[in-house]
C-alpha cells in the first residue's frame, strides 16, 4: 500500500506547524526569527507534550499518539473541525461524533482567547472539564499542570468524592454566595446531559458524583436546569494578597464550551494585584506555559 506524499501523521502535523504564525498563538516574535510558523518546541509547549515527541511524530518514528494528546494537538494547532478529524483518522482513531462532548476549540475562538492580553481566562467542556488556560489564569488561580488531566474537572472539585479533594486551582477561594454556585454549577451540568444525551465522560461523572457526594445527590434531585453564568470571587492569593474578581461564563455554541473570564473593577486596588499577579505568573513554579492541556 502507499502514501500520497505529504499526507501522512507527521507531514500533515508538520504542515499545519509551519503554516501557523506565532502572533497567533500570543508568542513573541522577534527580529532574529527565521521560522515562519511555530517552531517544534512551541508547538510542544502550547500541546503540553515534549519537544522529543513532536520530533518522533513528525519523523514518523510515532504513529499512534492517544486521543488526548491529538486533542491537545488539534487545539494548539488551531485546527478546523474538519481538521482536527483528519489528524483523529491519520492516527487511527475515532473522531470525536457530534453525540459526544468536544474539547475542541474553533480557530476563531483561539484568536480571541490569545488576543486579551493579561485578563485571566479558562475554557470548560460541556462536563466543566477544564481545557485551556492562559499565564494569567495560572498566575491568579495556581497553575492547573500540576493536576493530571482527567482530573481537572470544576464540578470534581465543588462536590469532592472520597477523602481526597483535588483542586485545579491551588489557592483558596470564597464565592459571594456559594450555594448559589453550588446549585448553579449542577443545574449547568443537568442542562448539558440535554444537549449530550450519550456521551459516557458525562453519564460517568453524573454517576460518581451522585452516588459520593451527599450535596450534589440533593441538588441533582430538585431537577433545575440552567446555566452558569457569573459570579464573585475573591481569591487568597500567596504573593498579592485577597484578590476580589468578577467571574463571568461565556458558552460557545453548540459545542457548549465555557469561557471563563476574571476580571476585577477598573481602577481597583483588585486590578492593580490582579495585573501584578497576572505579570508574575504562577508563584514557585519553573514553568510558565501560557495555554496546555
Amino acid at each position: 500500500m502507499t502514501t500520497t506524499p505529504g499526507a501522512g501523521l507527521g507531514a500533515m502535523i508538520r504542515t499545519w506547524r509551519n503554516r501557523l504564525p506565532p502572533s497567533a498563538a500570543a508568542l513573541p516574535v522577534g527580529p532574529a526569527r527565521r521560522a515562519v510558523g511555530l517552531r517544534r518546541e512551541e508547538l510542544a509547549e502550547l500541546a503540553g507534550v515534549s519537544v522529543d515527541y513532536v520530533v518522533r511524530l513528525e519523523q514518523g518514528r510515532a504513529t499512534t499518539p492517544s486521543a488526548p494528546v491529538v486533542a491537545s494537538l488539534a487545539r494548539a494547532l488551531q485546527l478546523s473541525t474538519a481538521e482536527r478529524d483528519h489528524l483523529y483518522r491519520l492516527a487511527h482513531l475515532v473522531p470525536p461524533t457530534d453525540g459526544a462532548i468536544s474539547g475542541h476549540i474553533p480557530p476563531g475562538v483561539q484568536r480571541v482567547l490569545t488576543r486579551l492580553g493579561d485578563v485571566a481566562v479558562a475554557v470548560f467542556a460541556a462536563d466543566w472539564q477544564l481545557i485551556w488556560w492562559n499565564r494569567s489564569w495560572a498566575g491568579l488561580l495556581g497553575d492547573p499542570s500540576s493536576v493530571p488531566p482527567r482530573l481537572r474537572n470544576f464540578a470534581r472539585e465543588r462536590f469532592p468524592v472520597g477523602a481526597g479533594t483535588v483542586r485545579i486551582g491551588l489557592w483558596p477561594v470564597t464565592e459571594l454566595d456559594r450555594d448559589a454556585t453550588d446549585a448553579a454549577v449542577v443545574s449547568d451540568l443537568r442542562r448539558a446531559t440535554g444537549r449530550f444525551p450519550h456521551d459516557r465522560r458525562l453519564a460517568e461523572l453524573i454517576r460518581v458524583l451522585t452516588a459520593g457526594n451527599r450535596r450534589f445527590a440533593d441538588l441533582w434531585a430538585v431537577g433545575t436546569v440552567a446555566a452558569h453564568r457569573a459570579d464573585r470571587k475573591t481569591i487568597a492569593h500567596p504573593s498579592v494578597g485577597p484578590v476580589a474578581v468578577d467571574c463571568d461564563v461565556l458558552i460557545d455554541g453548540d459545542s457548549e464550551l465555557k469561557i471563563v473570564i476574571m476580571t476585577a473593577a477598573p481602577g481597583s486596588a483588585d486590578e492593580t494585584k490582579l495585573r501584578l499577579a497576572a505579570v508574575a505568573g504562577p508563584p514557585d513554579t519553573t514553568n510558565s506555559s501560557s495555554a496546555r492541556r
